[in-house]
């Protein structure tokens, strides 16, 4: 079976040893080796992919904060590349929430990729995982890109794809994912906007269309927060929020605040927490309980 043995700080795994994901050695072109720093054990947990282009405008990078975070507080893993764009901004979302998460890198484990991402790949190392299947000292190589995205989407339960343009990589990853015979989901963009070509076209193809982290968790059947459960974990402000929505249905926040009465400013940061909190979630306009 062999042990796990360390080669420049990153530890070796192997198809034959016990901590080798067995997601991975369904893929027919399964990666022989594997270099890791931090946690090994998530490789295993089976978690999300969420990915998308490296350039990106706010809606893009505050929708994989959002998403990743609730996935993560959820207590799924996030997977992604450590790219530049919706790659970081997913990492950051699940570290926020002291979430698990998985960086798959293009280079060798030692290897920043790209450069100012330094602070981020210490955070991961430490609270997380970065693997690997180059060797300590790689330097990131054009090709190294698409091939990795077979273990970010291998590792994972599900692709989510949070705006990628028409030659995004966040595509490959998707259709490799497919292809593996995961599920494939793609938040909608404004459809004027050329970075949110690819993942319109994905929806428009076949991947499903999620609006939000609830839509995620339903699909790999993790239960989200409601009813009792929010009672006991909910401050007083927070519960004025959730009864208002249970009594009224869904509301906009303007609606919201005259309900409350209270200033949009106020409900605004309220609703916020309690979005990452998987309780309620925000879609065309208005604010719902979210589901069981």
């Amino acid at each position: 079976m062999g042990e796990m043995r360390k080669i420049a700080d990153a530890e070796v795994i192997t198809p034959g040893m016990p901590a080798y994901p067995a997601r991975l050695k369904e893929l027919p072109d399964f990666p022989k080796t594997l270099y890791c720093i931090g946690n090994v054990k998530l490789l295993e947990s089976g978690g999300v992919s969420i990915v998308g282009s490296r350039k990106t405008n706010a809606y893009g990078r505050g929708a994989a904060v959002r998403f990743a975070g609730s996935i993560a507080e959820a207590g799924v893993t996030v997977v992604s590349g450590m790219a530049r764009g919706i790659d970081t901004c997913a990492h950051r979302g699940a570290l926020d929430v002291c979430g698990d998460t998985v960086a798959v890198l293009g280079c060798g484990v030692d290897v920043c990729y790209p450069a100012e991402n330094a602070e981020l790949k210490w955070e991961i190392e430490a609270k997380g995982l970065i693997v690997s299947e180059y060797p300590p000292g790689r330097k990131p190589e054009r090709y190294h890109f698409p091939q990795r995205n077979r273990i970010i989407s291998g590792l994972s339960e599900l692709t989510l794809v949070i705006q990628a343009g028409n030659a995004s990589g966040a595509l490959i990853t998707a259709e490799l994912a497919a292809g593996q015979g995961r599920e494939v989901c793609a938040v909608p963009g404004n459809v004027d906007n050329v970075y949110c070509v690819g993942s319109n076209k994905l929806i428009q193809e076949g991947a499903c269309a999620v609006l939000n982290p609830g839509d995620v968790l339903e699909l790999l059947g993790v239960g989200v927060m409601s009813g009792r459960k929010a009672e006991e974990v909910l401050g007083n402000s927070e519960m004025n929020v959730y009864r208002a929505l249970e009594e009224h249905g869904e509301l906009t926040l303007d609606q919201l605040c005259e309900v409350l009465d209270r200033p949009v400013s106020h409900v605004a940061g309220i609703v916020s927490v309690m979005e990452m909190k998987g309780v309620v979630f925000s879609g065309m306009g208005k604010i719902f309980i979210a589901k069981v």
